[in-house]
């Protein structure tokens, strides 16, 4: 059988232009148009061409670049210079354009808060193309590494070991000193002993100043590398990261808006979140629905009195544990103010925890002398049950959760929240933020969640479809 050879060295009289090597459905078309279509002005990113100095790069292009190089995984400054000089398709998205790493880096670095917006213009984009409804919204959160290493996280327990010994150390040194001074005036180790010294004092100062941020910002340990991440712990273990919280449409599973926060879990999240998400729309969705990490009731209150339906399951029936001594089993006497077991005994109120928890028990331990009791509780003086000061909505929110249609509507839940950070991390290879920082954090998932936007886009109605809809 003949083959087909190749060769580097053939001549051609009239070469082609850039534009005839990339395909009219070609994905980075689709791209190329998006961001044509964005308003430069209302991101934060100032168009004028007629600056004077130094010609700086087209900001349209370098946010293609931005945009094009994470939807495939290219993230950094230096693997992008490297597509804009062998990569058709870059080459062409970029007009043949070649800015190096630095120019890409600080193009990222003076432009994050305009790029946290690119997501916002483009869920707006989606709401005109009818690609979003706004009417059920879905809510998740995912632990991200921070660029920062755990190792360098102080607490104020660290900085005082670090003190301490630096102390030791230079009280050491200073004794060797004057020893040495004292045995021998050319003692050659002098000038060695003088760079330790000084060394432990540098130690000895940088401690001194993360201790005072530490008073100051009122936390219990800080970041010296990206002081606003926290200790994340998650099935991979702890690391410095942040909560990426995403909101996504329940017709397509586009995501409405994005953000990061340095909490380590969803509790405080739901009610900004989603009012996040109802700006972005310029309007209040019908439906809220989040698992059960989100169910804290003053939170799901703030959403539910602007007349939105919230579905999001308590602690409990997300475990779904059939036990027949759970709380719920337990009957509430408003009159009496008190509690009765599943086998007939009273829990009587018997003082506070805080300021909104309210502490029921049973009397002359009649637990213990129950047939129940080890079913019930293993506490010697015997059951206690717990009811919050809105334990009204938070049955109530319970109530909700169980209605049939909130059913239906919660089983959507995973297919269409949980989806997004499986792309974002597996297919875009978002394993960590490269800026540090929550703005730097913030625009980096914009992008990241612009960019599963695009590819859901595009499966939904092509690339051809996306730039006919975008161009009018």
């Amino acid at each position: 059988m003949a083959y087909r050879y190749g060769t580097r060295d053939q001549l051609s009289l009239f070469p082609p232009c850039v534009d005839d090597y990339v395909p009219r459905n070609a994905v980075v078309r689709a791209y190329d148009t998006m961001v044509e279509a964005l308003d430069f002005e209302e991101l934060g990113i100032e168009i004028n061409p007629d600056n004077v100095g130094n010609p700086q790069y087209d900001p349209k292009a370098m946010l293609k670049l931005y945009v094009y190089g994470i939807a495939y995984g290219i993230r950094s400054s230096r693997k992008l210079e490297r597509e804009v000089n062998y990569n058709v398709s870059f080459m062409w998205l970029m007009k043949q354009l070649k800015p190096d790493h630095k120019t890409i880096a600080e193009f990222r670095r003076k432009n994050k808060k305009a790029l946290a917006n690119v997501l916002k213009q483009c869920a707006r984009m989606c709401l005109k193309l009818e690609l979003v409804e706004g009417n059920t919204l879905f809510a998740d959160g995912s632990k991200i590494r921070a660029n920062a290493s755990i190792k360098n996280d102080w607490t104020r327990e660290r900085c005082e070991e670090a003190l301490k010994k630096a102390d030791e150390s230079i009280d050491r040194i200073l004794k060797e000193c004057e020893d040495t001074d004292f045995r021998e005036e050319d003692q050659p180790t002098l000038i060695k002993m003088q760079s330790e010294l000084a060394d432990n004092e540098v130690l000895k100062s940088k401690v001194l100043g993360i201790l005072n941020d530490l008073k100051i910002e009122k936390k219990e340990r800080i970041n010296i590398v990206d002081p606003e991440c926290a200790v994340m712990h998650s099935q991979k273990g702890s690391h410095s990261g942040y909560n990426a919280q995403v909101v996504v449409d329940e017709k397509h599973g586009l995501i409405i808006s994005a953000d990061v926060t340095n909490e380590n879990n969803d509790y405080k999240q739901f009610a900004e979140q989603i009012n996040l998400a109802n700006e972005t729309l310029q309007g209040k969705c019908s439906t809220a629905c989040a698992d059960s990490g989100y169910a804290n009731t003053p939170e799901l209150e703030k959403i539910s009195e602007q007349g939105i339906k919230v579905i999001v399951p308590s602690i409990m029936q997300a475990a779904e544990k059939s036990d027949p001594f759970a709380k719920k089993n337990f009957t509430y006497d408003r009159e009496r103010d008190c509690y009765v077991c599943p086998t007939g005994h009273t829990l009587s109120y018997r003082g506070t925890h805080g300021s909104d928890t309210r502490i029921y028990k049973t009397a002359n331990n009649a637990c213990k002398h129950c047939h129940s009791f080890n079913d019930c509780t293993k506490i010697k003086t015997g059951r206690v049950i717990q009811r919050l000061k809105n334990e009204e909505l938070k049955e109530k929110f319970e109530a909700l959760y169980r209605a049939p249609d909130s059913q239906r509507i919660y089983k959507l839940r995973k297919e269409k929240v949980e989806l997004t950070f499986g792309h974002i991390k597996r297919n875009l290879k978002f394993d960590g933020f490269l800026l540090r920082g929550k703005a730097g954090a913030r625009a980096e998932i914009s992008l990241a969640a612009t960019c599963f936007n695009m590819a859901r886009m595009i499966t939904i109605v092509g690339v051809d479809g996306i730039i006919r809809k975008l161009q009018m």
